[in-house]
């Protein structure tokens, strides 16, 4: 992560990211002579569009491989990353518990629960509409295995129901290095939650993401879906008893992921209850008070992100109404039907034909909503309407209306592709921005990422010394493969320079989302969405 991570809605240090703006101008232009060759042959012309079902399913299989590259912890003897070895194995000694295991976020080494938990919900929903689509490209399994790796510690950080950690690492000592992972030896604290120092917004998430990933896991491990389900009511239940925001509790993180507010993190795991539960109760929590004081109703697009998940709670309680309509109160009813009428006011602002589309997007036609990994608004809008439109095709007669127009599914979908191309080349850059994918020119060489960019040798680059590698002016020795890095400007520019954290720094949750939009294109044509239950 750099210096400064903005939240979708919250506030930053804007001092900082002035100084970080001076900075990365001055890197753009010391490094333009040097980079130009890169760039120059892509300025004006965009590569072709990809629409090719196998080069989706070997874009979903690269995604998933940047999560083996974040892994904490005892890596398994089956590792596919040679470069990657064994780290943070002493995670938790402060607090007398074992927390390794988990993943690093991005391109530093502090696991973070909140990023952490939404990469784990991201993916479990995708193994749940796309499970099929997985399996015939070779991925369930891997998929799987990296939601398992993420539950197993996010259970492990919740030894008893009043408490939780939800972060292993000081962010400034961690960012005072510049070091490979497995070579660590700064003090790596624990930082506990409970109801003196709540944190509504990351128990939320993990919430949801065990609550999902239960049902990923209901009908090949029962006893391992009970116990996350276990965990997940008692994560939610302390969540919505001892209400605040996280970064008010542990301030140090309020330059890195500054959290806006708990109340969609609410909603987002008592829906995701409510699947793996049926219990009605969660359903009357996200339509009732929670509901009025939450949703949002009717204000439309929110951006599904990190620290905004109510377009997920739109959508997925969009998908109850339209799969399986529910009888309830008329309370109930009525908040299921304004989720369903907001999911739908979001899908329209997607589309942009529609006469009530956003106009956050590039001229190039990408999402677009800010400059801090300005990416993940794109894939994860992609992903919520490849999911729309797949639900709309599954009742048969759905259509979207969008003001005086109407739309069909298939006019999502298009809108996907669109995303999904642009990520992979078809830009005004003619730049993939998936690391891994496309020709040796034209994805990024100078990823934010420290294993990346330290070269596996026999040497061991502690603290201080790694900053050499990150001022190199060679490409990295390792590549992050599948790693999708933060993106394009407004004006679709972007400049592959290791120290531009703001475009140039991957995250596991945008490799989560782009493996998701990856494996619903995968089959080429729009899909029948089944029952979880």
């Amino acid at each position: 992560m750099g210096l400064v991570r903005k939240s979708a809605k919250g506030c930053v240090s804007w001092s900082l990211v002035f100084v970080i703006a001076v900075v990365l101008v001055a890197a753009a232009v010391t490094t333009f002579l040097y980079h130009s060759h890169k760039h120059s042959q892509h300025k004006k012309k965009k590569s072709p569009p990809v629409t090719n079902p196998a080069q989706y399913a070997k874009a979903l299989q690269l995604s998933l491989a940047f999560l083996d590259i974040q892994k904490s912890g005892k890596l398994p003897k089956n590792n596919p990353i040679p470069w990657r070895g064994d780290s943070g194995l002493s995670d938790g000694r402060d607090v007398g518990l074992d927390l390794s295991g988990g993943m690093y976020d991005a391109g530093d080494h502090i696991k973070f629960s909140l990023p952490m938990a939404f990469t784990a919900t991201l993916l479990s929903w995708t193994v749940l509409e796309y499970g099929a689509q997985m399996n015939a490209a070779q991925q369930l399994v891997v998929a799987k295995e990296n939601i398992r790796w993420i539950t197993d510690y996010l259970m492990k950080a919740h030894p008893s129901s009043g408490d939780m950690y939800m972060q292993v690492g000081d962010p400034a000592t961690d960012h005072a290095c510049w070091e490979r992972a497995e070579d660590m030896d700064m003090a790596r604290p624990a930082y506990k939650l409970n109801s003196s120092a709540p944190g509504s917004d990351v128990a939320g998430e993990v919430a949801a993401a065990l609550a999902s990933a239960s049902l990923v896991f209901r009908k090949d491990n029962s006893s391992y879906s009970d116990l996350l389900l276990k965990h997940a009511k008692e994560v939610f239940s302390f969540a919505n008893t001892s209400r605040g925001v996280y970064s008010m509790s542990v301030p140090a993180d309020q330059m890195y992921y500054n959290s806006s507010g708990y109340g969609d993190e609410l909603l987002w795991a008592a829906s995701w209850l409510f699947y793996a539960t049926q219990n009605e109760n969660y359903l009357n929590f996200v339509t009732g008070h929670d509901g009025e004081a939450f949703a949002k109703w009717g204000e439309a697009p929110a951006w599904l992100s990190w620290d905004n998940k109510l377009a997920g709670v739109q959508v997925l309680l969009a998908r109850l109404q339209l799969l399986q309509p529910q009888q309830g109160s008329n309370e109930m009813t009525e908040g299921l039907h304004s989720y369903h009428s907001t999911a739908d006011q979001l899908m329209c602002a997607l589309l942009p034909d529609s006469p009530t589309a956003t106009d956050s997007r590039t001229a190039g036609g990408l999402i677009w909503v800010d400059e801090w990994n300005s990416i993940q608004h794109a894939v994860n809008s992609a992903l919520l309407a490849l999911m729309y439109s797949d639900y709309l095709f599954t009742i048969q007669s759905g259509r979207l209306t969008c003001s005086d127009q109407t739309f069909t599914s298939q006019d999502l979908r298009n809108f996907a592709i669109s995303q999904a191309d642009y990520i992979m080349g078809n830009n005004p850059m003619g730049m993939s921005y998936l690391v891994g994918y496309g020709s040796n020119s034209n994805y990024p060489k100078f990823v934010h990422h420290r294993g990346a960019s330290i070269p596996m040798d026999s040497t061991i680059y502690k603290c201080k010394q790694g900053f050499m590698w990150l001022s190199s002016v060679n490409p990295n020795p390792n590549v992050a493969t599948g790693g999708l890095v933060g993106g394009p400007f407004k004006n679709d520019s972007f400049s592959d320079y290791r120290n531009n954290s703001m475009q140039n720094e991957p995250t596991t949750y945008n490799s989560a989302a782009m493996a998701g939009l990856m494996a619903g294109l995968s089959f080429g044509s729009q899909i029948t969405i089944h029952s979880w239950t």
